[in-house]
């Protein structure tokens, strides 16, 4: 008897249908992974390409092309790692969406980078290793086996999860590749020894600024009978204190060297605080208007300045940490002799260009995860808690800018919030302040003295994570030395292959 045909029935077909269908979401998925590396692979080529349109007919044009792909690579990666720092603290408060961080934080990397960044890239590019004492021919593959180093490193940093210092990484290749090319003497040690010292004071100002603001948040506002009336008078303050100091900072940077004396530029930080305090103050009272007396509202008198605080931080974190990506490429650009009329150091407005739209991409495709981190993570942070990290900060940040200090903005971000959770854990047994206010308020509603609702978790639990605390001082340590034996191992590879 010979076989049936085969039936094709309904049930059939949904169960083919359906792999189909399972099929094509498994595609979907896999190439939505792509996408965000593909469009990093998009803006590399087009770092070598606007590279090419300045160069393409100089000798050495191939290694400066080469370089602006790696120094674009090299943003990208202190985008995803480092400027989460930035807007962390502002995100993890929830005074901010993921979606308008990332915007805010592009900009103004761009403004900083552009604007303020040359300082810093001049001690990157010329300052650590002397270039008069090294060929230029050497120092170009030695500026490309640091970058590649560096951003090697920090790529595999982010996908750990780990917020490590992109200028720890390439100041640590620079010297590792400077040294397997020519020996420890073209090294500039006293640089080193200036930017080492600043890599551990930078952490402890910032946690001690940050530690300080909050402080006289508490002692001025929050531990006041009317905390209402308290932010009126002094939430305009801080404002003026944050604008005026950035003003100060611009004026530094962007006048001719020698124009405005110390006293000059000081008395223009305070006509611009004045002037910021004047139109603070009518915004901060009308927001105050038929608040509840209660620290919830607090926080939203402090979402204003606490996104001015997250700008201005990414601000001074592209004028000082372009100098990580654009400041090998600078030193190859002017090693091969294309580098204009400013001398050694002295970087082309394309390569700073490179550098600020660079750390933009990789803020915008890699940067939410370890904004998490950062600013939910390690400590609970409230929006009078972050503006202290992100105001204390950024004034660090930017004094090490104007010095030429090319400081960790990680390590001053992270000290910070780290700052911030150890004072809290001290206030929270030791303040007096605080002790009192209870006590009135205990007083006032006529019950015996209550013991504060959180003081059984502070006991319980730590107000700051220890295990993140000795993950990221880990990640601190190893990060020059793995650095500069990436850097001179690849420096010997590309001397072997090209040299």
């Amino acid at each position: 008897m010979p076989p049936r045909p085969a039936v094709l029935t309904k049930r059939t077909l949904d169960k083919d249908l359906d792999k189909i269908t399972h099929a094509e979401d498994a595609a979907k998925h896999v190439l939505r992974r792509l996408v965000t590396p593909g469009l990093g692979l998009i803006f590399v080529g087009l770092a070598m390409l606007f590279a090419g349109v300045y160069v393409f007919d100089r000798p050495g044009a191939m290694l400066v092309i080469a370089a602006a792909a790696l120094a674009g690579y090299m943003a990208m990666n202190i985008g995803a790692n480092d400027v989460t720092n930035n807007v962390g603290a502002a995100v993890g408060a929830r005074a901010m969406t993921m979606g308008q961080a990332l915007i805010i934080a592009a900009i103004f990397e761009v403004l900083g980078a552009t604007i303020g960044g040359g300082e810093v890239v001049k001690t990157i590019s010329a300052n650590i290793v002397d270039a008069v004492q090294v060929p230029p021919a050497l120092l170009g593959w030695i500026m490309m086996a640091a970058l590649m180093a560096a951003a090697l490193w920090i790529n595999l940093a982010t996908w750990m999860n780990a917020p490590v210092s992109t200028t720890h990484a390439i100041v640590g290749a620079v010297i590792g590749a400077g040294i397997s090319a020519v020996g420890p003497e073209p090294v500039n040690w006293r640089v080193m020894l200036e930017i080492t010292s600043s890599w551990i004071t930078s952490p402890l100002i910032g946690g001690l600024i940050a530690a300080g603001l909050l402080y006289l948040v508490k002692t001025l506002i929050i531990y006041r009978d009317d905390k209402i009336a308290a932010a009126q008078r002094w939430v305009p303050v801080l404002v003026a204190v944050m604008a005026g100091g950035f003003m100060a900072y611009m004026v530094l940077q962007l006048s001719p060297t020698g124009r405005f004396q110390s006293f000059t530029i000081i008395l223009i930080g305070i006509g611009i605080g004045l002037v910021s305090w004047l139109a603070a103050r009518p915004l901060i009272l009308a927001q105050a208007r038929d608040l509840e007396n209660r620290n919830s509202s607090l926080r939203v008198l402090f979402k204003l300045p606490l996104i001015g605080s997250a700008a201005l931080l990414s601000f001074a974190h592209g004028a000082n940490d372009v100098s990580n990506a654009v400041g090998p490429l600078s030193a190859i650009v002017h090693s091969v002799g294309i580098g204009g009329d400013g001398g050694v150091g002295h970087p082309p407005l394309w390569v700073m260009l490179i550098g600020a739209f660079g750390i933009s991409v990789g803020l915008l495709l890699f940067g939410p995860r370890l904004i998490r981190l950062v600013g939910e993570e390690i400590t609970k942070l409230n929006p009078m808690r972050a503006y202290c990290v992100a105001l204390s900060t950024a004034f660090t940040v930017i004094v090490a800018s104007w010095l030429g200090l090319p400081v960790s903005t990680t390590h001053i971000a992270v000290g910070a919030v780290f700052g911030v959770g150890f004072f809290r854990e001290w206030y929270t047994r030791h303040s007096k302040a605080r002790i009192a206010y209870i006590r009135r308020k205990a007083e006032s509603w006529d019950i015996d003295e209550p013991e504060e609702p959180n003081i059984h978790e502070t006991r319980r639990r730590y107000l700051v994570r220890r295990s993140h605390f000795m993950t990221i001082i880990a990640a601190w340590i190893v990060t020059v030395p793995v650095s500069a034996a990436l850097a001179a191992m690849i420096y010997w590879v590309m001397f072997a292959l090209f040299v």
